[in-house]
Order: structure tokens, then sequence, then C-alpha cells
């Protein structure tokens, strides 16, 4: 054990009070039908992680032609997946059927060699289509997760790629549940949910997978034009609709930027992250695709149901932050712009004296306004409009801290009750528009300083 690890030992012995709460609640079984149709999987061990139990490849096909649409880290040192499945989807127009994944190893830094590692994976995993693209096009996206500067153990990658015929591939909820464990690192539960909706009276289905539970504050966005390319947040939605591809990337964008793009466990962004859309039209037989030109108000249906799904599955996330006790709700309102509340909400989020005063429940409200007041907005802020509150998980009356500039008289035994409960949200009105955003966030504990200062060693 290092030094550092036994003086972070010594640090937190007294503090087992409050140890991180058990989250094995926050995954269970889904019913088999809630899954789109059209789509095969599995994950498996390929001998990147050194425990066999311990699943570090997923392989996720579509069983026809599938509209593609991804948001990538605008991180300046992209891994080399990134960069390749970039290139894939402005080569393809938008098109793709494969997702490769791999935990274990980032692929990230890691100069020519990585880039030709990323490759090879997607042209194994195209092999495994019932048919493989032609013409010099590929139709599989790579993602990759685990520790950066190290190269992929490519030969059992591979050989684990190929041992993934369609036979092995599934549909059912084990299948799922294994392609999500095949994404995990320090994540403990796999995240994966499934729903199902309408449009035009027609039934449809979403499911997705993400990890990341550190190293997590995304800043994604879709893919750049050719040449001007911009522990992880990977995540792959699939959906049994039809959609075109523009109007599936427009979709994305706007979900990506109210969910993925709105957590935050410890404000570093990773040079990996990655959200992947496939589309289809598995359950859409004899319906017109949707399109945002063509028929809008499909399409706003369709983009508000993935922006709901793709925020369930953003929270879990910092639900799962590393050494999380509490899970935070930041919400910023009556901004002049909704970047304004966002950046603000972000800020809040990202604030080590918040977080820290969150795990130490200690209600310094002060804090929460010292990093309101640090942005810089579109509009001034007048100090004298601001209001701060805790608003309570129960649905029990809210505890004003300021009100329109001026301190409230504080019950800090009320405000101890709620800022002690595992869920919470904290409440800034600015005054100065309509324009609302919301972050979600966790607090700094001990234990997360233990997981990152011997993440490698």
């Amino acid at each position: 054990m290092s030094q550092w690890s036994q003086m972070v030992k010594r640090f937190t012995s007294t503090y087992t009070s409050k140890s991180t709460p058990s989250k094995a609640h926050l995954h269970a079984p889904i019913p088999d039908a809630t899954f789109p149709k059209g789509y095969l999987l599995n994950g498996i061990h390929a001998g990147i992680k050194k425990k066999p139990e311990l699943l570090d490849l997923g392989v996720i096909l579509s069983q026809r032609p599938a509209s593609a649409a991804a948001c990538f880290t605008r991180n300046a040192f992209q891994a080399a997946p990134v960069i390749v499945s970039q290139q894939i989807l402005q080569d393809g127009g938008g098109r793709a059927r494969g997702i490769v994944v791999n935990s274990g190893c980032a692929n990230a830094v890691t100069g020519t060699q990585g880039m030709q590692d990323a490759w090879a994976m997607v042209r194994a995993t195209d092999a495994l289509l019932e048919e493989p693209p032609s013409g010099g096009l590929s139709e599989t996206l790579v993602m990759s997760t685990g520790v950066i500067g190290q190269t992929l153990p490519i030969d059992k990658i591979l050989a684990g790629i190929k041992s993934l015929p369609l036979a092995r591939l599934g549909s059912n909820f084990a299948a799922w549940e294994r392609a999500a464990r095949a994404f995990m690192t320090t994540d403990t539960f796999p995240k994966l949910r499934a729903r199902t909706f309408t449009i035009r009276g027609k039934e449809y289905r979403l499911a997705g997978m993400d990890k990341g539970a550190g190293m997590i504050h995304p800043d994604m966005g879709p893919p750049a034009p050719a040449g001007q390319l911009h522990a992880t947040l990977l995540s792959c939605i699939l959906t049994d609709a039809s959609v075109s591809p523009r109007s599936l990337q427009s979709a994305l964008t706007y979900a990506v930027d109210r969910s993925f793009n709105s957590i935050s466990v410890d404000g570093d962004m990773s040079t990996n992250d990655t959200i992947v859309v496939l589309a289809n039209g598995a359950a859409a037989e004899g319906e017109p695709e949707i399109d945002e030109t063509t028929d809008k108000e499909a399409f706003d249906i369709f983009r508000e149901e993935l922006t709901s799904f793709a925020a369930d599955l953003a929270q879990l996330v910092v639900r799962d932050g590393e050494g999380a006790t509490k899970f935070v709700t930041v919400s910023v309102e009556g901004a002049k712009t909704y970047a304004d509340a966002h950046k603000i909400a972000s800020r809040i989020s990202t604030s080590a004296l918040v977080k820290t005063a969150l795990f130490g429940e200690d209600a310094n409200w002060g804090r929460i306004l010292a990093a309101t007041g640090s942005v810089p907005l579109s509009a001034p802020l007048d100090p004298k409009r601001v209001s701060v509150s805790f608003i309570p998980a129960d649905g029990t009356a809210p505890l004003a801290l300021l009100v329109n500039g001026e301190p409230e008289k504080v019950d800090e035994a009320r405000a101890s009750e709620i800022i002690g409960r595992d869920d919470l949200e904290i409440r800034v009105e600015l005054g100065l528009g309509n324009e609302n955003a919301k972050y979600w966030t966790c607090d700094f504990s001990y234990e997360y300083v233990k997981i990152n200062g011997d993440y490698r060693t």
C-alpha cells in the first residue's frame, strides 16, 4: 500500500459513520418485451481486466440498416476511438449498424498505434454483420474506457470480437445486461434502462446503457467537420423507431445538452466521452421516417422522449459517482438565457466548497452564492433579485435561505435535516428572465479521494 493510501486510510478511519450508501437498488431486471426490436448484443471477458469474472468487451449489432448519431468529447486530447467514430459517421452519412466497446483501457494518447488498434476493432466487428459493408466504408462505431496512455491488448480484443458470431448474441435482458457490464470500470452496477413511447398511435421502444462514476463533467458535441475535430462517460441508446440521420443528430444534440452535458461528479472532462444513438426502424413498418422538416410534431415527441430518457441515464452516473453519498439537483431559474442558467448551475455543481459542505451536511449557503456570482453572464446579475432555497426530496415545504438578496433567519435544525438526506435540490432564482436549467451533481467524500489516489496502483 502506498504512503498516500496509508494516510487516507488513517484519515478516514474515524469517519465510518459516513459510508457510501448501497446502490444495488438502482439495477433491476427489465422485461424482454421492453427492449427495442432488431438488435443483438453480448458482453464477454476478453482478458483486458485481470479478473475473469469482469466483462470488458461488448458488441452491439443492428439486424438492419440504421440511422446513427453521436456526440463526442471536446477535450483537445481526443482518444483514438473518438476520432475514428467521427470519421465513420462522416463517411457513412450518419449510418451505422454496429458498436464495439472495451473497458479497462481508454486507448487515449496512444499515437499511431492507438489509431491502428481502433480501426482494427471496427473492421473485426464489421465482419460480424450479416451483410458486411462494402466499398471501403465501415458501419461500426468504437468506444473505449479505462486508463489513459496505455495501448490496448489488441490481440486479445480481436480474438474476443471474433468469438462473438451472431449465434452468440442475444436480445433478451441477460444479453443487454452483459453488454452493459462490459462498459463498466469503477461503476458499482450496470446502468441499463428501457421504456416504450408512442408516436402517431404506433408503439416504439428505447433502451440504453451508460457507464461513468469518475472523471465526469462531459462537454460533448456533434461530429465536427473533417479537419476540425474537437474514467469517462460512455453511452449508447437504441430505438426501433425510424428517424432520419439529420433529425436523429438534431434530437441527440438537444438531448445531450439537457442530460449528459448537465452532470458533474468531479469537474473533469474525459478524453473519451461519447454517446451514440442508433434508430433502425424495426417497429416502424409502413410508417414514414421521422424528420423535423417533414413532420415537426412527430419529431418533437421523439426529441422529448430521447431527452427524458437520456436524463434518466445521465442521473444514474451521478448516483454512482465515486464515493458519492448524496444526489443533488441544482436548479437555476429566472435567467435571461438558457446558456446563462446552465453556466451557473455548472459552476455550483463543480464547486469543491459546495460539494464538501454537502458531504459534511453543513448548510453553508454562502458558498452557493459565491459560485453563482463568479460566472460571467449575458446580463449583469443583480444581487438584490437573487433568492436561494433548499428543496426537500420528500415534497415538504422548501427552506428559504436568501430572498431577494436578504438573508433569512434559517432554522439550522431544518436545514441539517434536509441536507442530511440522500437526495435534495438547491434552487437559485435570479429574477432576470424566464430561462431555466438543471444540473445534477454529488458530494465530495473521503472515499472519492481514496478511489482516485489509488486508481492505477
